[in-house]
């Protein structure tokens, strides 16, 4: 039975297979691991997810690969949508593909409790998992490109003074922790690079 294909996001750097470690500390199977990764998932009120490895998975229970599974490539990868998000986690750092499930349960349930703590961080703790517009699956045309001193409301040759004035003014607006999203706070600090690097 050959390899499926492994959907590892695009702008994840992957480990070199020489470097991939035996885990010895975890004793949970594959499936207890993806499981407990399907429970953690709920807790933060994900439906729709799903686990994307190199083996084959079952037709009838496609989060679940065949119980005999051994990929050349053991990496896991888990994606959901939360929020209108794409979000987006994986491992490749283990030889076998049930630690890389294990560990991305791990990483979950830890991520879930540091969300529940009555702290105030300026983003929720799953922000690092968001995936970057390049990388959702559906991913509107890009609009056509301003020029950077249209986009900061400035003149062509306006000092690096009001350049830096007019960036933070609009980012009060703009910035994802104001109502505004992430591709356009990055679109302001593009042309505030450019215009400051001129």
């Amino acid at each position: 039975m050959s390899d499926a294909t492994l959907d590892w996001p695009a702008t994840f750097e992957q480990t070199d297979p020489t470097e991939r470690t035996r885990n010895n500390r975890y004793e949970a199977s594959l499936r207890t691991s993806i499981d407990d990764v399907a429970a953690e998932l709920k807790r933060v009120g994900v439906d729709d997810w799903r686990l994307s490895t190199a083996a084959r998975h079952q037709k009838q229970n496609p989060r679940y690969p065949y119980a005999n599974a051994s990929p050349t490539d053991p990496s896991a990868v888990v994606r959901w949508t939360m929020d209108g998000e794409q979000y987006a986690v994986a491992c490749d750092a283990y030889s076998r593909l049930r630690d890389n499930v294990r560990t991305l349960y791990l990483y979950l349930r830890e991520k879930r409790k540091m969300e529940q703590r009555p702290v105030v961080t300026g983003e929720s703790e799953f922000a690092n998992a968001r995936l970057p517009p390049a990388d959702e699956s559906a991913v509107a045309a890009p609009a056509p490109a301003d020029e950077p001193h249209e986009i900061l409301g400035v003149a062509p040759d306006a000092p690096d003074a009001v350049v830096r004035g007019a960036f933070r003014e609009l980012v009060k607006e703009r910035h994802p922790d104001h109502g505004g999203s992430e591709r356009e706070f990055t679109r302001l600090k593009r042309a505030r690079e450019v215009m400051l690097d001129d």
